[in-house]
């Protein structure tokens, strides 16, 4: 698969984590606007064309992504969350890669819940015991392919038990259409569609500028999209947190 990172095998101990931060709002999906605190984790094994968190999937960074115990990253989440149970939403790079499992075991019994987005390139039989999975197989303009056989292992490792969604990103027709397809080969997924970041991060500048304004052309164009063709299953939103930061880290 052109231009994928690979991932080595060898890696220090612990969970390596880019970022813990909160509580903020989650800034798209199917919990958009809900109270979370965030554990970033540092890897990838896609480097999409336009990723927004480069500071959690680029080499170059790796020194920054710091080993870290579950009671180390527990200790961080209560004490930004005070201690009170709210969402925890688990990110990256890609987090699938990380052992990620007993976290989400500690942090149950305190009460709290997780969510888990990815691409769907990596399954894991801790899928099950999250309370979200959002799956977002990356369209025609990430660059990158879709390993079909990967994305239907993580469904099954799901097993039913969380809420599973499919979160497609679209910055043009070819995207919209892949969109479509996946859609329709998982009509019992609920599907948000988010317009794309025009103006991502670099690796030079993680907290670059956001065109705003191509953003929300984006999105009326995808709104008119989908109620032309009548797609009335798909729920249209944009990142919250793009229109209220930018490309802001840690929020």
């Amino acid at each position: 698969m052109g231009g994928v990172q690979a991932v080595s095998a060898v890696e220090p101990p612990g969970i390596r984590i880019s970022e813990i931060f909160g509580p903020t709002i989650q800034g798209e999906g199917v919990l958009i606007g809900q109270p979370t605190v965030f554990v970033r984790t540092g890897g990838c094994d896609y480097r999409c064309a336009w990723c927004d968190s480069l500071h959690a999937v680029d080499s170059r960074f790796r020194d920054d992504w710091r080993p870290m115990s579950i009671e180390q990253i527990w200790a961080q989440v209560r004490v930004l969350s005070g201690g009170e149970p709210l969402m925890v939403s688990l990110s990256g790079g890609n987090p699938a890669i990380q052992p990620l499992g007993d976290l989400i075991a500690r942090g149950h019994q305190d009460g709290y819940r997780f969510a888990l987005e990815t691409q769907g390139s990596m399954a894991r039989d801790w899928f099950s015991m999250l309370d979200v999975l959002v799956l977002s197989p990356k369209p025609p303009s990430s660059r990158m392919s879709v390993d079909r056989a990967q994305f239907e292992a993580c469904l099954d490792a799901a097993q039913g038990k969380p809420l599973t969604v499919l979160k497609l990103v679209v910055f043009g027709d070819a995207d919209y259409d892949f969109a479509r397809d996946v859609a329709a080969r998982y009509p019992h997924l609920p599907t948000y569609l988010q317009p794309g970041n025009h103006t991502p991060p670099s690796a030079d500048a993680v907290d670059g500028p956001v065109d705003i304004d191509g953003v929300m052309q984006r999105m009326e164009w995808l709104v008119d999209k989908v109620t032309q063709d009548r797609w009335f299953q798909a729920r249209v939103l944009p990142q919250l947190h793009v229109l209220l930061w930018g490309n802001k880290r840690g929020v």
